[in-house]
């Protein structure tokens, strides 16, 4: 057989369009073709709703499954490592044979870090960024391991090289683990902002087809209206509120989802993040109070760090000079359980910057014993025992930022959990109600043509 020309072809387009020319002549013709475009369009809204949706619905799932989970495992990892390293430091200021409870926390800090990064190894999705900040973390966290072993085996036999090796290990922590670890919870993070952006992005190319839809059934019915005199076709009016539902639905639906998923942000992941943030910059500092001691007045640059991680730590301040991370998270809590606890963290930071000054004036007289014992506990040297130690106040401060940061938590699931509810069974009802629609104007042609034979 002969292959087509173009001119064939153009000759069998202008056939087909002299057919529907021909069919658009008559009534019976354009009602054909009405219907034919009414079920298109029906066909059109529902399936672009249903994936719109399934599409939505999805990324509120992993807001509340994947995304956020790993964005606080990411940050739970920089806050074992920090922990851990400020312990360590703590249990050295007490000399020789660091106290039992220092060990096991030391050790449940680089135990949970360990099983946190291989956790979250295997659910980075084939991030190569990600992967490379776990690999990081897998390699170096032993290393520094070693570092604090070697601090403390020296430590125990009274070896001055025992505060290097400390130091030496804190270099390793702040220089190489904690930056990965940083950089690994901004790219979760990252995810989260994303996951929450295509959640709640607005589906207008869905609501102007509905409008569109809509619109066409109104204008076929009042077409109708006016050749026929009937108010009424039972079959177009069928599917007019079909399609009115589902818009409807669609509309009402994602605007609550919307508005939950904004709420969870909010007052939940966004306050959690500063939080978070608040109880890092805490176990910082308390790091660096302690070094300033193991460096016996050698290195000043921690006692600088201590004092720059407090006014970032800061709560309210007088005038209008803006506050740090408390004050944010006070602004962010939205009912007295989330602010008690931030306040609660407010006063005991006043309490530990008095201590500490208390501790550094003793440290600067050279009198060192007492100092340890004004940050760490014990007996200074005149052989009084110290009951209000600094670290006591930042176990307070460290205590009350872990209550605001469950309450927060219990927070973002309700609110992220109502968010995504609020799209169940939207895709499944844009299905049904198009295919409802559809063959509603369907028998409301049929009804009609009916009535030229």
């Amino acid at each position: 057989m002969a292959a087509k020309t173009p001119a064939s072809l153009r000759t069998a387009w202008a056939e087909a369009a002299d057919r529907i020319r021909a069919a658009s002549s008559t009534e019976p013709g354009r009602l054909r073709i009405i219907g034919a475009a009414l079920v298109t369009l029906i066909l059109a809204f529902g399936a672009v709703t249903a994936w719109q949706i399934a599409e939505r619905s999805s990324a509120a799932q992993s807001v509340t499954s994947s995304s956020e989970p790993l964005s606080v495992d990411a940050a739970e990892i920089y806050r074992s490592l920090a922990d851990a390293n400020t312990t360590e430091a703590g249990g050295f200021l007490a000399g020789g044979v660091e106290p039992s409870a220092v060990r096991r926390r030391y050790q449940n800090d680089i135990n949970t870090a360990a099983q946190l990064i291989a956790e979250a190894a295997a659910n980075s999705q084939g991030s190569s960024a990600g992967q490379n900040q776990m690999q990081l973390l897998g390699n170096q966290l032993p290393v520094y391991n070693g570092l604090v072993e070697t601090a403390r085996a020296d430590n125990r036999q009274g070896l001055p090289l025992g505060g290097a090796y400390l130091r030496y290990a804190n270099e390793q922590m702040s220089g190489t683990l904690l930056p990965a670890a940083q950089k690994l919870y901004q790219l979760q993070t990252g995810r989260l902002r994303q996951d929450y952006s295509s959640a709640e992005s607005l589906p207008w190319g869905t609501w102007a087809l509905g409008a569109l839809v809509l619109g066409a059934l109104v204008w076929a019915q009042r077409r109708t209206y006016r050749r026929t005199h009937r108010v009424f076709n039972p079959g177009m009016l069928a599917g007019t509120v079909a399609v009115g539902v589902l818009l409807l639905w669609l509309v009402v639906a994602h605007t609550v989802a919307r508005e939950d998923l904004a709420d969870s942000w909010d007052h939940g992941a966004k306050s959690m993040q500063v939080l978070n943030q608040a109880r890092i910059d805490s176990l910082q500092a308390r790091g660096n109070e302690n070094l300033t001691l193991v460096a016996r007045g050698t290195d000043t640059s921690y006692e600088d760090s201590y004092q720059q991680e407090m006014a970032t730590l800061d709560g309210p301040r007088s005038g209008t000079a803006p506050g740090g991370l408390l004050a944010q998270a006070l602004s962010l809590a939205d009912d007295s359980a989330g602010r008690s606890p931030v306040q609660a963290a407010v006063d005991d930071v006043v309490q530990w910057r008095s201590r500490h000054d208390v501790a550094n004036r003793a440290d600067t007289a050279g009198d060192y014993d007492t100092a340890v014992a004004d940050v760490i506990g014990g007996t200074d040297t005149s052989g009084m025992r110290v009951t209000a130690a600094s670290g006591q106040s930042f176990d307070s401060v460290d205590s009350s930022l872990q209550r605001a940061i469950t309450h927060e938590g219990i927070e973002f699931q309700q609110a992220s959990g109502d968010g995504r509810k609020a799209l169940t069974g939207l895709s499944v009802g844009a299905a049904v109600l198009a295919l409802l629609g559809a063959a509603g104007s369907v028998l409301g042609i049929g009804r009609r043509l009916s009535e030229y034979r």
